[in-house]
Parts: C-alpha cells; sequence; structure tokens
C-alpha cells in the first residue's frame, strides 16, 4: 500500500521548487488527487502536465489575497468532495534588516506567510470535519523562526508566527484526530533562492561554494522535504501532532568548534 493511497492533497507554492517537490513526491505516494496552486498560471501548467499518476486541478491564486486562499480548498472541494492532506509551503522570502524593511513588504510577507495558512487551514477543517477525515495539515517552516540572519527580519518574525500558530491548531484539532505539524527548513536549493543570492550579489557559483562548506557536501533539496511532508501525511507518522522538525544539517543551538586532529 502506498503511503497516501485514496488521499486528496492540496499543496500551495506548488508551481516550483520545494512545493511542486512535494505534490510530484505525493503523486507517487499514492494520492488519489492534487490541487495546486500559485500566481504564475504557465509554471502551474507545467507542473500539473508533468504529474500524471493522480487528477491534478491547478488553481491561479494569490494568496495575498483572502479569497484566493479560501478559493484554493472550495475548487479541491468542488473537485474531489473532501480534502485529507493540506501543506502550506507557499512563502516569500523577501530580503531586509529591520531598518531597511518597509510596513508594506512586512504586511505582504505576514499576508502570504502567516494569514494565507491560517485560512487555507479554516477552510481545510471546515471540510475535514464534514466528512469526518482525521486529516493532517503539514507547514513549511524555517530554522530563521528561532532567530535568522539579520537581513530576513520580516521573514523571520513571520515563521515565528507560524510555528506558533502550528502548535495552537494541533492542540485545538486533536479529538477531531487532525494532526498539524512543522518542517523548519535549512538553506536549501531552490530557484528561489538562486534569484536571492543573485540579488545579493553573489557570484553564479554561490552554490557551488555553499555545498563545498556545508557538513554533508550539499545544500537541502527539494525531495528531501517532500520525502519528510509525505512521512507527516501519512499514516506513517502515527498519532505524531504539534512537532517542529528541523530539517537541517547544523544542530540547532549548537557552537560548531574547528575539528582536531586525534594524532595531534
Amino acid at each position: 500500500m502506498s503511503n497516501l493511497e485514496g488521499k486528496i492533497i492540496i499543496v500551495t507554492g506548488s508551481t516550483q521548487g520545494v512545493g511542486a517537490a512535494i505534490a510530484t513526491h505525493c503523486a507517487q505516494q499514492g494520492a488519489a488527487g492534487l490541487v495546486i496552486c500559485g500566481r504564475n498560471k504557465k509554471k502551474g501548467g507545467i507542473v500539473a502536465q508533468s504529474i500524471y499518476q493522480c487528477p491534478i486541478e491547478f488553481v491561479e491564486a494569490d494568496l495575498e489575497k483572502v479569497q484566493d486562499c479560501r478559493k484554493v480548498v472550495h475548487c479541491c472541494d468542488e473537485k474531489f468532495g473532501r480534502v485529507d492532506g493540506l501543506v502550506n509551503a507557499a512563502a516569500l522570502t523577501s530580503r531586509g534588516t529591520l531598518d531597511e524593511t518597509s510596513v508594506e513588504v512586512w504586511d505582504q510577507l505576514f499576508a502570504i506567510n502567516a494569514r494565507a495558512p491560517f485560512l487555507l487551514s479554516q477552510e481545510t477543517v471546515k471540510i475535514m470535519r464534514r466528512e469526518k477525515i482525521p486529516g493532517s495539515i503539514v507547514n513549511i517552516l524555517s530554522i530563521c523562526k528561532y532567530c535568522g540572519p539579520e537581513f530576513v527580519c520580516a521573514y523571520s518574525a513571520t515563521k515565528g508566527a507560524l510555528a506558533t500558530f502550528t502548535k495552537n491548531i494541533a492542540n485545538h484539532l486533536l479529538f477531531d484526530r487532525i494532526r498539524v505539524n512543522g518542517i523548519n527548513l535549512g538553506w536549501t536549493d531552490t530557484p528561489n533562492e538562486h534569484l536571492a543570492q543573485m540579488k545579493m550579489g553573489q557570484p553564479e557559483s554561490w552554490l557551488e561554494h555553499a555545498e563545498s562548506v556545508s557538513p554533508f557536501g550539499r545544500l537541502i533539496k527539494p525531495i528531501d522535504v517532500a520525502r519528510l511532508t509525505v512521512f507527516l501525511l501519512s499514516e506513517s507518522s502515527g498519532v505524531m501532532t504539534g512537532s517542529l522538525i528541523d530539517q537541517a544539517q547544523r544542530v540547532i543551538g549548537s557552537v560548531t568548534t574547528p575539528r582536531v586532529d586525534d594524532a595531534g
């Protein structure tokens, strides 16, 4: 039996990168249907056409808009009549320190990174309760929720808010048997990260250097996130709820010291 056999899954931010990898892996692991969404219709169509293992619906949506958030879930209900899993993967990663971040950027990041998961979860839970589905919600967070570099002030704040929200609704939904967990991502190799590095003035070869100094010789890849997400969506994760998992190759809170040759 495949991990997600018979399940209908919504994945936001699924036109590229981590979201697209999650949607693809859900299909490969037996999902009965998928709803993906994003602002770019062309990219959404490409992802939808690449997934052949199950029926898939692309919904053009700007998650900064309240009605578009609700539209994504309503479209899933209209097409499939149920929702078994929701993955909130959409996020903006706009850079800016305390001094540089405008009110407009702060509000936009909170709308997409924190308010959208709230709205999508709210609508999804209504359907899960109606259909008496013991569903699963997975929120894609970041290790920046702990603090983050100074140049992601607003982004870090949104992920901290989403982390608290994840635990709060996990507790609220216990007796509905709807599980809610989060993944705190470390540095991940995605198209958006490449664009961000370019905007920060890094060379085209930034990834090669970043991976050369990483403990495991590479950054996290979208498929890594997809595999963990499917585990949390599926019965394989049992009764696990309210957990925030650090998916990173460095131990949060540790102090890295130089390695010393035992031979001296």
